[in-house]
């Protein structure tokens, strides 16, 4: 089931988390918003750091990026309008400065050894029409719960998997149901690391027009995940291991489509709010804050994806 939409975080509620006048911090925020972004300024991790995940990998995080790592990771995503338990969320990364929009999710997920054979034989316009299918399918709690059905634009970026490394890639475009062809569309640009015993997820989510320029990050990311020893796919021991019952294709069809709901209220935030939540997280002080409520004024802010 898809999560509630909450209501967006005010402009006021990221300038208090970033210290600013005691007026502003008035001016009916939710203190528990305030309070998420608080908390994970005191506890990130700037780059380049060795970031443990779930005792199975470490993420070496390169210079210029931020960790938040849980319990406040899921309190930024309660905040940018995600409820839920986030019992898989092993933390989220941010950008430092100003420059870029984006975030990225963390998470493992203890599945068991997924048998990667199907990759062979998938056909990328049949997983398309299931994907399809799948979110009109959700649509329907959307509609019971109050929140706009999406739609689904198509591929961002077809799956790819990488039989050598063990890595899943591929990217799914939406927007809102009957949103104007000009408004802004989200996309979760997904990747994924085979383990021994299950994988990890990093997912990065941002605009479709800026994709291009920000899939690196993922593919960064991918890049400096490293398994413990035992951990990698390649130690998988079929007499005494665990293996999923579902294969690769779920991990874009399945799991992809129930994720692609989760993601997109984030997004409908984060069009709005990206700047200053970055910064929030990032910990920049109140001048920059300033600065940006200035830039704002006579920025046009992109519609909700």
């Amino acid at each position: 089931m898809s999560p509630r939409l909450l209501p967006a975080i005010g402009l006021t509620a990221l300038l208090f988390t970033l210290g600013a006048t005691h007026a502003a911090a008035n001016d009916g925020a939710p203190p528990d918003a305030r309070q998420a972004f608080a908390e994970a300024q005191k506890v990130r991790v700037a780059g380049p750091a060795d970031i443990p995940l779930a005792g199975q990998a470490v993420l070496h995080l390169p210079a210029g990026e931020v960790f938040i790592p849980q319990p406040q990771a899921a309190k930024v995503m309660v905040a940018m309008g995600n409820p839920g338990q986030h019992a898989d969320l092993q933390g989220l990364v941010f950008p430092q400065g100003d420059k870029e929009e984006w975030f990225a999710t963390l998470r493992y997920i203890a599945s068991g050894y997924i048998k990667d054979g199907d990759a062979k034989e998938w056909d990328a316009d049949d997983m398309l029409k299931s994907f399809r299918e799948g979110t009109e399918a959700a649509n329907e709690e959307r509609a019971k719960m109050g929140v706009t059905p999406l739609e689904i634009v198509g591929w961002a970026e077809k799956p790819a998997y990488a039989a050598d490394t063990h890595r899943l890639v591929w990217a799914m475009a939406s927007r809102e149901k009957g949103a104007p062809a000009d408004a802004a569309r989200g996309v979760n640009y997904n990747t994924y690391a085979l383990g021994r015993e299950g994988y990890i997820s990093i997912n990065l989510v941002t605009e479709l027009s800026e994709l291009p320029q920000q899939k690196h990050v993922a593919h960064e990311l991918l890049a400096g995940l490293e398994f413990d020893k035992g951990k990698a796919y390649a130690d998988f021991n079929g007499s005494t291991d665990h293996v999923a019952e579902y294969g690769l294709a779920a991990l874009v069809v399945g799991v992809g489509a129930k994720k692609l709901g989760l993601l997109a209220v984030v997004f409908a935030f984060l069009a709005k709010f990206a700047k200053l939540a970055i910064l929030a997280v990032a910990g920049v002080g109140a001048a920059a804050a300033r600065l940006f409520k200035r830039k704002d004024s006579k920025t046009d802010i992109p519609p909700q994806a």
